[in-house]
């Protein structure tokens, strides 16, 4: 039995029962295949199903505001993505009459669509013959084919391209894409794969020469960058002083606190890092230390304490971004997790 046979077969006796596999709206595949990106689909799932419903059509997408689709994406990580979701929305409604594409062509000029998404979703939608490549996919044709090549090196993308695109089955390429797929999620697993149940093992190069452990390969990325933030806490009994974050950084748009970033952990007994207090908050300010989070992202780890004050003063004309937020409407801003995990503690 060939390989593509094998696959189809043990993914129509294993495949999970998941919502967008019954439908080929390109909609609905699109809002599955954007929130999945860097997600394992037990946390994805409550997001697609609750921006389904609040969102049912892309004209309710589109129409929505920003703040709204941030705060549905609150958790997920890669806030660009739900903007990037929102402009995308946006574009269909302008420029394709509110009809969502279907073809590869039309679907790689969205924004946050690359061709990983672009493939999947004409395939799912359409039937269009486009190999989906993903993390699963690589996994299972490096360990299989036994391909020592980097899987993210530009010359191992090309390697892996070119077989994916040539072992697809042409009679039905959203079958074969979503075997193949789902075959690395739950049977080729990235550790401890149960080899002895695979239906390919036999033909394995990876389990014949035990080198499962050792494929894919990937080249090591470089360590992440340590950030330090000093959040600042000024709370009048009814309201918090929030800051709304400006483009250029991670959590645009998003709210958190008034903050001083440092090079290292600030310490109180610091002189320059109480100077900058001063200059915030007034000569006559107090402050100490409240607690201490680690929020660990994919490619920076942010050190955060959290300072409360008393006797602070602060200019709004001079920083804009900052207002009074009532406390009984916190919870309708867009908050990085960090923050709305410590509002949530402590109010």
């Amino acid at each position: 039995m060939t390989f593509q046979n094998e696959l189809i077969n043990w993914y129509l006796i294993n495949k999970r029962d998941l919502p967008w596999r019954h439908t080929n709206d390109a909609y609905t595949i699109w809002l599955s295949e954007i929130i999945l990106q860097q997600t394992r689909v037990e946390q994805g799932l409550p997001y697609f199903n609750k921006f389904l419903a609040n969102f049912p059509t892309v004209a309710d997408f589109a129409s929505a505001t920003e703040a709204k689709v941030l705060m549905l994406w609150q958790g997920l990580g890669y806030y660009s993505r739900g903007r990037n979701m929102h402009a995308t929305a946006q574009i269909v409604v302008n420029n394709y009459n509110g009809v969502f594409p279907t073809l590869h062509d039309d679907l790689i000029k969205l924004k946050g669509v690359g061709e990983y998404t672009a493939a999947a979703i004409s395939s799912f939608s359409s039937g269009e013959a486009r190999a989906v490549v993903d993390g699963n996919v690589f996994r299972v044709l490096a360990r299989y084919f036994g391909i020592s090549t980097a899987i993210n090196s530009p010359a191992g993308k090309k390697e892996f391209f070119k077989l994916a695109n040539e072992l697809l089955y042409i009679d039905d390429p959203a079958l074969y894409n979503q075997a193949i797929m789902e075959f690395g999620a739950i049977q080729c697993k990235p550790k401890s794969p149960n080899c002895s149940v695979c239906p390919l093992s036999i033909d394995c190069f990876a389990f014949k020469n035990k080198m499962v452990n050792q494929l894919p390969v990937k080249i090591a990325k470089a360590d992440k960058k340590h950030r330090f933030f000093n959040y600042f806490i000024c709370n009048n009994g009814t309201e918090l002083l929030m800051r709304e974050r400006q483009a250029g950084d991670i959590w645009q748009h998003l709210y958190d606190f008034p903050c001083i970033e440092t090079s290292d952990t600030a310490e109180i007994e610091d002189f320059d890092f109480v100077n900058q207090i001063k200059l915030m908050f007034g000569v006559d300010v107090n402050f100490n230390l409240i607690s201490y989070k680690k929020h660990v992202l994919t490619h920076q780890i942010i050190h955060v304490q959290f300072f409360g004050l008393k006797n602070y003063i602060f200019n709004f004309s001079k920083q804009k971004e900052l207002n009074w937020v009532s406390l009984n409407v916190l919870d309708e801003l867009p908050q990085p997790n960090v923050i709305k995990n410590f509002i949530e503690e402590n109010f």
